[in-house]
């Protein structure tokens, strides 16, 4: 059964830039924080930027920070992730992630605390 769904990805010069979508068919985001994970061969996961139910709070990961942005449209029930200066290293698949959380909760969630994945979609940056 599908969970999520991400879109967005392709083949991409470095110094380009993509929109990353993730959509839910199932649930409403509005009570979800939603979270964008990476992952190369060989390599494990790793966090790359997450947007609580609100939409008020954002986090990214030291990797990523002023080159990323995450946002939520609620009306669409979708979070965006745009990924802008581009580099080699930022090839992998990009996950999207969500879990229901209460309004007060504004932390940034760990990994493992998600509930939804979704399939992934590749991002390759070329040099």
């Amino acid at each position: 059964q599908v969970q999520l769904v991400e879109s967005g990805g392709g083949l991409v010069q470095a110094g380009g830039s993509l929109r990353l979508s993730c959509t839910s068919p199932r649930r409403a985001f509005s009570e979800h924080t939603v979270g964008w994970f990476r992952q190369a061969p060989g390599q494990e996961r790793e966090f790359v930027s997450a947007i609580t139910r609100s939409g008020g709070n954002t986090y990214y990961a030291d990797s990523v920070k002023g080159r990323f942005t995450i946002s939520k449209d609620s009306a669409k029930n979708t979070v965006f992730l745009h990924i802008s200066s581009l580099k080699p290293e930022d090839t992998a698949v990009y996950y999207c992630a969500s879990k229901r959380t209460i309004l007060t909760d504004t932390r940034n969630l760990p990994a493992g605390s998600y509930d939804y994945w979704g399939q992934g979609t590749q991002v390759t940056v070329s040099s």
